[in-house]
């Protein structure tokens, strides 16, 4: 079997090296020339809206799938009239709106943040009579990493905010002040069965994922239950087939939906060496029809993200229990070059680990 994958990046480059113990070949389109996942598979370099590029990738494969969710909802219907593509371009096109996936999770009781949509200066104003200060606003579409988004902190931060990142559809949401923020990751098969990753913690800096921690302390089986429930019904609605991430707010001991990922996630990195199925394994195992993996973990676990710069490998490797991925990239401020899994029996070794990876970077 070979499957084809939209995007060449690090998801991608994780995607294949799981495929590949299942006897399952990748195929990608990336524009990028030199990609992670080059020599992991047959790479079309060329545009994602290309029409003849979409027609020669899709040749026969079994079926597509993609690492991220900025992939033309075009493109992506155009390969669903010839093939299988998962997840379904409907989860795609609502993920890659912030506005579009609130309301999902509104209309599924899951609660969200309040929020209002923005599509113009006197749209803004009207949002925040609603809404009131503090508050987030944000693209509702092709933001990431804390790009396209303001915190208004006082009425003297919007006009700066406007400049900023106003002229687009944007979505004004009601500050949170949350304890913290959580991830889980969640499969479903093309037969609609579904299993669960334990809850993530996740710490950001200026917008960047930089480290999870799993399981996620002091997470309670109801608070468990909860996110379950929520990815549950997500993944229902949509008809959903593949790995997916929620990205939620614990504030007062509630879950609050914040955004969704459909695809393979990185706060869940960590379950290459951390669960006895990968996410990306489980992925694959979805779109490919076969039965899901157990998602049980092997201890507890924690991963860092390598930001900008690559430490020493030879330091990282000498840490009892550390796990180094590169990815191939060229460094540069802001970018994920790799990451590192740390393992133990316990919270406690586990964090001892983990601050032996900091303090190298």
């Amino acid at each position: 079997m070979t499957i084809g994958v939209v995007g060449g990046g690090q998801l991608g480059r994780m995607i294949a090296l799981a495929a590949a113990p299942l006897g399952i070949r990748c195929r990608f389109l990336e524009p990028g020339a030199g990609p992670p996942v080059a020599g992991l598979g047959e790479h079309i370099a060329a545009p994602y809206d290309e029409k003849d590029a979409l027609d020669r990738f899709a040749e026969g494969l079994a079926l597509v799938t993609y690492e991220f969710e900025n992939v033309p909802v075009a493109s992506a219907e155009r390969l669903a009239a010839r093939l299988a593509v998962y997840p379904p371009p409907r989860a795609l096109q609502t993920a890659q709106d912030r506005l579009l996936e609130k309301d999902l999770a509104r209309r599924l009781g899951i609660p969200t943040p309040p929020h209002r949509a923005v599509d113009d200066r006197v749209g803004l104003d009207a949002a925040l009579a609603e809404i009131g200060l503090p508050a987030v606003l944000k693209t509702r579409r092709l933001g990431y990493d804390g790009k396209g988004q303001a915190v208004l902190r006082a009425p003297g931060d919007v006009e700066a905010a406007w400049a900023a990142i106003g002229g687009v559809p944007l979505i004004l949401e009601g500050f949170v002040g949350f304890e913290r923020e959580l991830s889980v990751l969640s499969a479903r098969g093309r037969g609609g069965e579904t299993a669960f990753y334990p809850l993530v913690e996740n710490r950001h800096r200026e917008g960047i994922l930089r480290v999870s921690r799993a399981p996620a302390p002091g997470v309670t089986p109801a608070l468990q239950a909860e996110a379950e429930a929520y990815a549950r019904a997500v993944m229902t609605e949509l008809d959903y087939v593949g790995v997916v991430a929620l990205e939620l707010f614990e504030a007062g001991g509630r879950l609050l939906f914040n955004e969704m990922a459909p695809r393979v996630h990185n706060s869940g990195h960590w379950t290459i060496e951390g669960a006895e199925t990968s996410q990306f394994e489980n992925h694959v195992r979805a779109v490919a029809g076969l039965p899901l993996g157990t998602t049980a973990m092997r201890g507890q676990a924690a991963m860092a993200n390598l930001i900008g710069t690559v430490p020493d490998p030879a330091r990282v490797l000498a840490i009892p229990g550390a796990h180094l991925h590169l990815y191939g990239k060229a460094p540069r401020p802001g970018r994920k070059l790799g990451h590192v899994t740390v393992r133990g029996e316990d919270a406690a070794g586990v964090q001892g680990r983990l601050d032996q990876v900091l303090r190298l970077l």
